[in-house]
Parts: C-alpha cells; sequence; structure tokens
C-alpha cells in the first residue's frame, strides 16, 4: 500500500490577460512512498525548479490545480477534521530555517510541548517531559544542554536537531525534509545527515528528501527525482541517475559538483550553456522541452512536443528524445516502480 502518492499534480499560481500571469510551479509529476518498504527519496533541482512547492503539496499545505495528493489511499481533499489530524501527525515536515519556526521571546521547549499538548500524546507533565527527552536523544541532543534555553543560545545545528526532535515526538511514518542541512556549517551536515538516516534504519520511517545539492542527495537517498522548470527530467536510483546521467539537464547538474582535485578547473565541463545558446533559437522552450533553449542536442521535435518518460533501466527513466528507442513509461507507473 502506498503511504504518500501524488498522482500526475499540477500546481498553476496566478492568472491574468492569455495567460501572462500565469506560472507553472509543478508540471503533471507523480511520486510514491511504500509503507511497508520505509526509503529515502531526493527531490532535486536548482532553485525554481518546483521542489519547495511540490513539498507543500505533499504536506497539504497547497492544494493541486490538477490531480491528487493521496495519504494511504485517501485524497487529502476529501479527508474530515480527524482524518486530516492523523495525517499531520503520520507526515511531518524539517524546513531549511530553522530559525523562523521559534519565537525568540520562548525558551525551545515550546517548539516540543505544543504538539505533546495538540496530539495528546502523554497522560501526565512527566510522561511529557520524558517523551520530550527522549525524542532529544533520538536526534542527537542532550536535554540537559538544549532545554530551558532561548533560540539564540543554540547553534543553527541544534536548532535544527531539535526540529528533527519535534518530527519525531509524533512518531511520523515519512518526513519530509526541505533543504535541511542548506543553513548550517559544513561540519555539521554529517551529523544531520546521518540522524535523518539514523531514522530511516533504526525506526522505519520514511523520507522525502528536498534539495539542490546532489552529493548529499547522492550519500543518503536511494532514488531520485531531478525537476526542472517544475517538470521531471530524469528519475530513478540515485546511483544510476548520479553516476551515469542521461539527460543533459542532470550531466550539467553532475558536471557542475566540485571535485576534490586541484588539477581538474571547477567548471570546465560546464559548457553547456555557452554551446546552448547557438544550439538553439531564442524563445525555444515555450513550446516541447522546456530544456530545448539551454540544450546542446536540442533537435526539431523538441520544440513540437514535450517528451515522455522513456524507461531506459528497470529502475530508471528519462524525458528526452536521445533515448525515445526505450519504451515510453507513465510518470505514475515510474513511481509506483520505484516504490515497490
Amino acid at each position: 500500500m502506498q503511504l504518500l502518492e501524488a498522482q500526475n499534480v499540477t500546481k498553476v499560481f496566478g492568472s491574468g490577460l492569455l495567460g501572462k500571469g500565469r506560472m507553472v510551479a509543478v508540471d503533471g509529476i507523480s511520486l510514491a512512498i511504500n509503507e511497508e518498504k520505509p526509503t529515502i527519496t531526493a527531490i532535486a533541482g536548482e532553485s525554481g525548479s518546483g521542489k519547495t512547492t511540490l513539498a507543500r503539496l505533499l504536506l497539504g499545505v497547497i492544494q493541486p490545480t490538477t490531480g491528487s495528493i493521496l495519504f494511504r489511499g485517501q485524497t487529502l481533499s476529501q479527508m474530515n477534521r480527524h482524518e486530516r489530524k492523523e495525517f499531520r501527525r503520520q507526515v511531518q515536515a524539517i524546513f531549511q530555517d530553522p530559525f523562523e519556526v521559534y519565537n525568540p521571546f520562548y525558551k525551545v521547549d515550546q517548539v516540543l510541548t505544543t504538539p505533546v499538548r495538540k496530539f495528546r500524546l502523554a497522560a501526565s507533565r512527566e510522561e511529557a517531559q520524558q517523551l520530550i527527552e527522549e525524542s532529544l536523544r533520538q536526534a542527537g541532543l542532550r536535554p540537559e544542554e538544549t532545554l530551558g534555553r532561548y533560540p539564540h543560545q543554540l547553534s543553527g545545528g541544534q536548532r535544527q536537531r531539535i526540529m528533527v526532535a519535534r518530527a519525531l515526538l509524533l512518531n511520523p511514518k515519512i518526513i519530509l525534509a526541505d533543504e535541511p542541512v542548506s543553513m548550517v556549517d559544513a561540519s555539521l551536515r554529517a551529523t544531520i545527515l546521518e540522524s535523518l538516516m539514523k531514522l530511516k534504519r533504526e525506526l522505519g520511517i520514511s523520507l522525502v528528501y528536498i534539495t539542490h545539492d546532489l552529493t548529499t542527495a547522492y550519500q543518503i537517498s536511494e532514488n531520485i527525482y531531478i525537476l526542472y522548470r517544475g517538470s521531471v527530467v530524469e528519475v530513478g536510483s540515485v546511483e544510476k541517475v548520479i553516476k551515469d546521467p542521461q539527460h543533459p539537464y542532470t550531466r550539467l547538474l553532475v558536471s557542475s559538483i566540485p571535485l576534490p582535485d586541484p588539477d581538474i578547473r571547477w567548471g570546465s565541463e560546464v559548457d553547456i550553456e555557452k554551446k546552448a545558446i547557438s544550439a538553439s533559437a531564442a524563445g525555444a522552450g515555450l513550446h516541447g522541452c522546456k530544456f530545448a533553449n539551454r540544450c546542446p542536442f536540442v533537435m526539431a521535435e523538441c520544440h513540437v512536443e514535450a517528451p515522455p518518460l522513456y524507461k531506459t533501466d528497470d529502475d530508471r527513466a528519462v524525458a528526452c528524445y536521445l533515448h525515445k528507442q526505450a519504451e515510453p513509461i507513465s510518470g505514475r507507473e515510474m513511481a509506483l516502480s520505484l516504490a515497490g
């Protein structure tokens, strides 16, 4: 059974005369997380690719323009109050900037005691304290060094791990982590990422890891969705997608990763932008493939119609006419195949 599923969801913001004010933030994306098979799934792409909008759709914060978000087979928009409360308990979020979550006038204890009270997780104050301390330890924090302090008295890494502890309090089935390490020091990233991997390994919690950083996506996830302007351009096993990218955009992203070799000049592989200017006409990508005006391999058909996903491996699909010899597959079929 699918725990959380996006079925061909599209989100359009704005409107206007002749559609000039319309922005398609998410365009026909399908994704599935299996309840019996906990996984870490990465959603990756540059700024403006639709990652955060997809996260907000999965959390039920916003509604899709078309398509559906389902939790255990039930559409979020059709849930009653009790069912939505259960959904909010089972599907938790960790956001990019932990400081925004805190009220600077209250001690950090408040972000932990509030969900305990709201969801009635404890029968007494002593039981609540025990729950909070246990969740802090699971997130790699010492309660005696954390509780009773104000947000500014803690490091960014500590504040972020308190948000992990807050999510753990509710014993969720899935956590959506939106750029959870982008605002902490590099030395703390490994600690926080290890904490997230531990949740899946020891507690059976699935993770949707949203990031622009392919290095950390490769380190912790099993499957990855590469987004470009709201569409999935490549999806599959993170091992295959990162080590052997097949879509020109994925290749661009992977080649942009700095390598720890002083003899290799960073950016020497990223000539795709320069080639793209002469390889395609201005305005390309308005119809057909969205990446056409940046792609050095652009063909006439790329301007006519957006390519479908082509299944190039058992566990990988690419939306590119360079692979049109492969069998087309729908986004939902691919999502269910990866979910298992």
